[in-house]
């Protein structure tokens, strides 16, 4: 059987339409139409705590309280820097936290020892 480089090419044409969507664009549905920040602090008066993000390393992440110096903005952490508790849910998903030096958890200004002691809204 003969290919000819036009097959080729449409072929993987046809690969890179069927290919699934790009994170960012699947983020930005979790994001319910809000943006998906890249770096270290989310988009203040815009993003909510909970939303999906990109850490300034591109990996995913989710904009919480505290974790790096953003002011008073949510901060954008990766998620192998936060911990996260299943049963207690924060603008619908998983409530998450940004993990503190020498123990505990960042929420907002404050470090907390257990996540039930967050702060959810």
């Amino acid at each position: 059987m003969k290919f000819s480089l036009a097959t080729i090419v449409l072929g993987l044409a046809a690969l890179a339409a069927a290919a699934p969507e790009e994170p960012a664009h699947l983020m930005a549905r979790q994001n319910q139409g809000r943006p998906v920040p890249r770096g270290t602090c989310c988009v203040a008066n815009t993003n909510l705590k909970q939303d999906a993000c990109i850490a300034a390393n591109g990996q995913a992440g989710r904009c919480v309280p505290g974790g790096n110096n953003c002011g008073s903005r949510l901060s954008c952490v990766q998620f192998s820097s936060l911990t996260c508790n299943n049963n207690i849910i924060e603008r619908g998903r998983s409530l998450c936290r940004a993990n503190a030096p020498g123990g505990g958890f960042f929420d907002g200004a404050r470090i907390i020892r257990s996540l039930s002691q967050a702060k959810v809204n």
